[in-house]
């Protein structure tokens, strides 16, 4: 490692070693793009846990809201696909794999990063700076690297999103649904469940399923993810509502075909799109698991929580107030740049943001030069199928490709 002067008095590290991508992030996308990243002959270094929100931050048993087949991770020679996977698994690839348990995902993700990243460094990023036209990273065991460019593909549970009444109420009281990998704890016990999204209703079925006396409560109707009833001809049924990996609807499959399509729209138009299209809704399956097995109060808001004891009181919309002795908050994520701790404070405020999230241009790029978001981060920007693993190969393709193009054009100048 060397020092330079930057501004007059100040020592600024740079490092030795220099990269042309630095990618955070291995999960689903961030695998992915390093995949792509790597096949162009560019110098990546990929920092992370594999997998680590669907190891650590999503419960044993539960099922993929998503069909098997629309679960890849993508690779540029497409050689480790899912159905790759289960072919060298002695597991024939079919239908009847679905609804996918984690743990199958999970294994088929590992095996994929073993073979497509097999140099993934699970060290965690400590910060990013910006320094001229590169970036400083710093990695928790003290090393410092320098990159062109930075992909961010951070884990969920950095946006994982706690409402305001509950931020003052001990973890003992209140957790949040990534919290948890099992529910044996709560076994005897009151819990409420608050959301009506898949990972709300299907904590509430574990949770009950452990011995919890659960009580779901939503702000609205429960809602649930429709699938074909079989009584029309298949012909007529593509027809009305054409298979796609996110579901069967012509809106998914029109977000699937053109992955990028939304992002030239105007933003109260993509808003629109972002907030009615995938919206909380739980998978079929988990209808016979809770219908008469839980309490579920619908169109019920919470007004008030506080600890009382060693219990929760929650006052309701209804006028009535419950006492439990623990809430899961099945509220799910909202992006947020200020939470993502180590980008240096002088990039938030630099990034131009939308409700939180970075405003990326059509290659994935944000208003700083050379810096990436993909995943979650993308979604105001994009659409709603980054939200799910299936558009980790459209933005894979996307970054991998402007950022060979960009360094292609840096390095002739």
């Amino acid at each position: 490692m060397s020092v330079i002067i930057g501004g007059p008095g100040e020592a600024v590290e740079v490092s030795n070693t220099t990269y042309d991508v630095v990618v955070l992030g291995a999960g689903p996308y961030g695998l992915s793009a390093a995949a792509h990243l790597k096949q162009r002959g560019l110098k990546v270094a990929v920092f992370g846990k594999p997998l680590l929100l669907w190891r650590e931050h999503m419960p044993q048993g539960m099922l993929l809201r998503s069909y098997w087949w629309a679960s890849n991770l993508s690779d540029p020679a497409q050689k480790y696909t899912f159905k790759h996977y289960l072919i060298e698994q002695g597991i024939e690839p079919s239908p009847s794999l679905d609804p996918l348990p984690i743990q199958t995902f999970i294994d088929y993700a590992l095996w994929f990063q073993q073979h497509a990243v097999p140099d993934l460094d699970e060290t965690y990023i400590s910060s990013i700076e910006r320094n001229d036209r590169h970036y400083t990273v710093k990695l928790v065991d003290g090393r410092i690297l320098s990159s062109r460019t930075i992909v961010m593909a951070p884990g969920l549970h950095y946006y994982r999103y706690i409402p305001e009444e509950y931020r003052a109420l001990p973890s003992n009281l209140v957790s949040h649904s990534t919290d948890h990998q099992h529910f044996r704890d709560f076994a005897g016990k009151e819990v409420a469940i608050i959301g009506r999204g898949q990972a709300a209703l299907e904590t509430a079925a574990l949770a009950a399923e452990a011995g919890a006396n659960v009580q779901i409560i939503s702000r609205s109707p429960l809602k649930w993810v429709k699938v074909a009833s079989g009584k029309l001809p298949p012909w007529l049924q593509q027809l009305r509502a054409p298979k796609a990996g996110m579901g069967s609807s012509w809106m998914n499959l029109l977000l699937e075909k053109y992955p990028y399509m939304l992002q030239r729209l105007p933003q109260e138009r993509r808003d629109t799109l972002v907030d009615t299209t995938h919206g909380p809704a739980g998978s079929h399956w988990l209808k016979p698991r809770l219908l008469g097995k839980v309490q579920i109060l619908e169109e019920t808001a919470i007004l008030e929580a506080k600890e009382s004891g060693e219990r929760v009181t929650l006052k309701l919309s209804t006028g009535k107030s419950i006492e439990v002795d623990h809430v899961i908050l099945g509220t799910g994520f909202k992006a947020d740049l200020k939470r993502l701790p180590m980008l240096d404070p002088t990039i938030t405020e630099a990034v131009r943001t939308y409700q939180g999230s970075p405003v990326l241009n059509t290659w994935f790029q944000s208003s700083m030069p050379g810096l990436y978001f993909i995943g979650y981060s993308s979604v105001r920007s994009f659409s709603p199928m980054y939200r799910f693993v299936i558009g980790a190969d459209a933005a894979a393709k996307r970054v991998s490709s402007a950022i060979a193009r960009d360094l292609t054009v840096a390095a002739r100048v």
